[in-house]
C-alpha cells in the first residue's frame, strides 16, 4: 500500500458509492412515503442496465414485452375498483398511462433494436421501460395493500423481488452483458485518471440528488410527498391523494435503479441476479441513515463504497462479508439507544 494506490482505492470506492447514494436514496423515499422496504429496487438495477445493453447490442429486450403485459393488468385492476362508479376521465387517464404508452414504448423498443439507434436513445428507452413496470409493480402489487402492515408489505416486496429476478434469467439469460459507455472523454489529476464513465457517474449523481431536492423544496408534487411521509393520514385529511404520492415514490425509484444499472453496466459484467447484491449495498446506506435521513444516506453509502473499495484490496474473498458486517454494529447502536417498547398488558 502506498499513496498512488490508495487515491485509486478512494477513487473507485467513491465510484462505486455514488451508486450505492443513489439507490438508497430511492429505498428511503419509497419507505417514507409507501413503508415499503424495496426489495426489487436491485431488480430495477439489472432491468435498466440488461436493456440498455440488449439495446446497444441490436436485440429485443423482453423487458418492454412486460411492461405491456403489467400495464393490461394494472388497468384490469383500476376497471374492477371502478366497476361499481365509472369514473370515465380516470379511465381514459389509466388506459392512456398503462396500456397506450407502454404499447407506443415497445414499437419504439422494436424500431431501436431492429436500427441499433444511438445510445441516447437507448437510454431513453431503458428508462420509460424500467418507469413503466415500476408503476405497474405499486398498482397491482402494493397499492392494494397499502393499509396492512409493514410486515405484509416486506413478504409483498420478497414476493415481487424474486418474481421479478425469475423473468431476468428468462428474458436475459444467466449470460453476462456489457454495454457502451456514455462518454470517451477522459481526463487525469496527478496519478489519477478519470474516465469518462466514471465522470458520468459522478456528474449524474449530482445532479439527481440535486434535482430531488429541488423537487421536494418547491414542487406542489414534491411537498405532497414529503406530507405524506411524515403523516399519511394527515395528509389524506388535507386532501392529498396518498395513491399519488406512492406512484410518484415508485416512478423515482424504478428511474433511478434504471439509471444507476445503466451506469454500472459499461464498467462491470452484470448478470441477471447481479442487481440485488448492489440494491443490498444501496439497502446497508439506508439503514445506517434509519430509513429517514437523506443526507445521512448519501454519507453513509461513500463510507460502503470506500470500505469495499479496501476490503477488496486487503482481503478481497471476504469484501462482501465485510460491507455487510456493517449492519452489525450499527443496528446495535440503534436498538441500544432505541427508547424501550412497553408491551400493552392483558387481564
Amino acid at each position: 500500500m502506498n499513496t498512488t494506490i490508495m487515491l485509486f482505492l478512494i477513487q473507485d470506492g467513491i465510484t462505486n458509492g455514488a451508486i450505492y447514494a443513489l439507490l438508497g436514496l430511492a429505498l428511503v423515499l419509497v419507505f417514507a412515503v409507501t413503508r415499503v422496504i424495496l426489495i426489487p429496487q436491485g431488480e430495477f438495477v439489472t432491468y435498466g442496465a440488461l436493456t440498455y445493453a440488449s439495446l446497444s447490442s441490436g436485440q429485443m429486450p423482453g423487458t418492454a414485452k412486460l411492461a405491456v403485459a403489467m400495464g393490461i393488468a394494472a388497468f384490469a385492476f383500476d376497471l374492477y375498483v371502478a366497476r361499481k362508479a365509472l369514473h370515465w376521465q380516470r379511465l381514459v387517464r389509466s388506459l392512456a398511462l398503462n396500456v397506450v404508452l407502454p404499447a407506443l414504448v415497445l414499437g419504439a423498443t422494436y424500431w431501436a433494436a431492429s436500427v441499433r439507434a444511438p445510445a441516447g436513445v437507448n437510454v431513453v428507452l431503458s428508462l420509460v421501460i424500467v418507469a413503466a413496470i415500476g408503476l405497474s409493480l405499486y398498482r397491482i402489487a402494493f397499492q392494494p395493500l397499502a393499509h396492512t402492515s409493514v410486515l405484509v408489505l416486506l413478504i409483498a416486496a420478497v414476493g415481487c423481488h424474486l418474481a421479478l429476478q425469475g423473468l431476468g434469467l428468462l428474458f436475459f439469460g444467466a449470460e453476462g452483458q456489457r454495454g457502451p459507455t456514455l462518454l470517451d472523454a477522459s481526463a487525469t489529476l496527478g496519478p489519477l485518471r478519470f474516465t469518462g464513465q466514471g465522470l458520468a457517474v459522478y456528474g449524474i449523481t449530482v445532479a439527481f440528488i440535486v434535482g430531488l431536492w429541488l423537487f421536494f423544496g418547491l414542487t406542489l408534487y414534491g411537498k405532497a410527498l414529503r406530507a405524506t411521509a411524515v403523516n399519511r393520514l394527515g395528509a389524506r385529511l388535507v386532501g392529498i391523494r396518498t395513491t399519488l404520492s406512492g406512484q410518484i415514490a415508485f416512478l423515482l425509484a424504478s428511474v433511478i435503479g434504471a439509471l444507476s444499472g445503466i451506469l454500472i453496466v459499461p464498467i462491470t459484467t452484470l448478470y441477471y441476479d447481479t442487481g440485488f447484491l448492489i440494491g443490498l449495498k444501496g439497502f446497508i446506506a439506508a439503514i445506517i441513515g434509519g430509513l429517514i435521513s437523506y443526507p445521512l444516506t448519501a454519507i453513509a453509502a461513500l463510507m460502503v463504497g470506500i470500505i469495499e473499495s479496501f476490503s477488496s484490496f486487503y482481503a478481497s474473498n471476504f469484501k462482501e462479508v465485510i460491507v455487510f458486517m456493517l449492519l452489525v454494529p450499527i443496528l446495535l447502536l440503534r436498538s441500544l439507544l432505541a427508547p424501550a417498547a412497553v408491551e400493552d398488558e392483558k387481564d
